[in-house]
């Protein structure tokens, strides 16, 4: 009696539980990626094909489905390759090796270095190492290994400086990498207003776990980039809100019910507002010194 309740009841229980939590997970890692219209053209033709060799019994459209299910396997992680590495590595991340007072410290010389170099319209384009490692994503860099501090980043930013242009990698406490080329988003529904800067940000947030942070050399305005999503016109105290909850896991988050979450994967998500929509530039919280002007030409 046991067995059959476990045979006809439990067990395709189990089945059905591990393949919804599958689909959710899937579906959002996959949502709001570059490769989500790939996704979903892929599923409809899979999903079509399927249904047409299944009820109008087409032996030989199926047994072509069957033959090349190892070769669509590869295609999938061709094309999906960044997302699965993306889910690959937020798996596996683990906080329990990052010290919470040591992360709040990092983060405080962040908010420091934007708050200052805000004020004064100089360009800043900080990346945050977490699991994966950025350097095999940088197209050129310059080794510099050293501590991070605002008055080392106001150094390598200052306009004057030889490596002063490109992007900055930071991982834990110390700076490993300065003139930085980071790879380009490829979206073409980006306001045209982004430059450079920020399309690089996004194009590196695509492709690693990293949160990248940005500052406009137009206007002052602070940025971030992570997971392929760029939020702009932050003050430093949202900007300090999303590296702290980005950065640091500490006790039990909001408790969802998974069926909840899962009908929220098909639903526009609920962020703050993306690279589409400017917003105005941010406040500064209390002025600091101005750099000194670079030095006039002779």
């Amino acid at each position: 009696m046991s067995w059959h309740f476990f045979r006809d009841i439990v067990k395709p229980a189990v089945e059905i539980g591990i393949l919804t939590v599958g689909i959710y997970y899937v579906l959002n890692f996959v949502r709001g990626t570059r490769g989500a219209a790939v996704f979903t053209g892929f599923l409809v033709v899979a999903l079509t094909l399927l249904a047409a060799a299944t009820f109008l019994k087409l032996e030989v459209l199926k047994w072509l489905l069957g033959t090349f299910t190892t070769i669509i396997a590869f295609a999938v992680i061709v094309l999906f390759q960044p997302e699965i590495r993306r889910m690959l590595a937020q798996v596996g991340s683990l906080h329990v090796f990052n010290p919470v007072q040591d992360q709040r410290e990092n983060i405080e010389v962040i908010i420091q270095t934007v708050e200052r170099l805000a004020e004064v319209k100089i360009g800043v384009l900080i990346a945050i190492e977490q699991n994966v490692q950025l350097i095999d994503l940088v197209e050129s860099s310059v080794p510099i290994d050293t501590i991070a501090t605002p008055e080392m980043f106001e150094t390598i930013f200052f306009p004057n400086n030889a490596i002063h242009d490109g992007g900055v990698v930071m991982k834990g406490d110390r700076i490993t990498h300065a003139a930085c080329i980071f790879p380009l988003t490829q979206r073409q529904d980006l306001s045209k207003s982004l430059g450079t800067r920020h399309r690089a940000a996004i194009g590196l947030s695509e492709e690693s776990d990293a949160l990248i942070v940005v500052v406009s050399e137009e206007t002052g305005m602070i940025s971030y980039a992570h997971h392929g999503h760029l939020v702009r016109g932050l003050t430093l105290e949202s900007l300090r809100a999303a590296l702290t909850s980005a950065l640091i896991k500490l006790g039990p988050q909001t408790p969802t019910t998974w069926w909840s979450r899962m009908a929220g994967v098909l639903k526009p998500r609920n962020t703050p507002p993306s690279a589409s929509t400017p917003m105005a530039a941010p406040t500064v919280a209390a002025a600091r010194p101005q750099l000194p002007p670079p030095p006039a030409a002779r």
